[in-house]
């Protein structure tokens, strides 16, 4: 079994899409210090893989045991590869490695070692099309915001002029993917709150 570990988001939907295919995806869900954009979302970040024709698991890990209980998931599962969305942070690499390894998996990490702003033109060029759901606060201006290809170069040009890399690798912003090309039909959405945390804003969808 092939399983992509995913959040909803643009990376995780490209790598989907480099791979062609997958028997699942996996939503695991960990305890933050702040509400993460995706899990506030669960319902539309399951939403986007059936409307993709993704079957969905979620799982929620208790702190502290997020690793063991991610490879008690896999083996009981029998994935025997793990596809993931992985760009250039090595701390994820690492701890997806590990986490394969000790599953007996392979790891298939497709956009590992792309430069993060030309793989950025890519993801959207490939036709996705995605709702900005989290952001840092110098990003507010984007919170709520749909981003396709013709918009991704003023994104690009926001995440340089607050100096921080404008694929988002480390939660500078957070997407929610509405469409693409593996879409049966668009995920639907009604705007609900913005909510602050600190310097994080979070968007409630519904």
């Amino acid at each position: 079994m092939r399983a992509l570990f995913s959040s909803g988001g643009k990376d995780s939907f490209y790598a989907l899409m480099k791979v062609s295919k997958v028997d699942l995806a996996l939503i695991l869900s960990y305890e933050f210090p702040r509400p993460s954009p995706h899990l506030v979302n669960m319902g539309k970040s399951v939403e986007t893989h059936l409307k993709a024709g993704v079957p969905v698991l979620v799982k929620h890990l208790r702190k502290g045991r997020e690793k063991e209980e991610t490879v008690e998931l896999l083996k009981r599962l029998g994935v025997s590869e793990i596809v993931a969305g992985d760009v250039y942070v090595e701390d994820h690499l690492k701890y997806m490695e590990g986490v394969a390894r000790d599953a007996c998996a392979t790891l298939i990490e497709p956009l590992w070692g792309e430069d993060p702003e030309e793989l950025l033109y890519k993801e959207f060029e490939s036709g996705l099309r995605v709702l900005v759901i989290g952001c840092k606060k110098g990003l507010k201006r984007w919170l709520g915001v749909e981003v396709d290809r013709d918009g991704v170069v003023e994104l690009a040009e926001s995440c340089r002029a607050m100096g921080v890399d404008p694929l988002g690798e480390r939660g500078e912003y957070h997407t929610l993917v509405i469409n693409s090309p593996l879409h049966e039909e668009e995920v639907r959405y009604r705007k609900v709150s913005a909510e602050s945390h600190g310097d994080y804003y979070v968007l409630r969808v519904a």
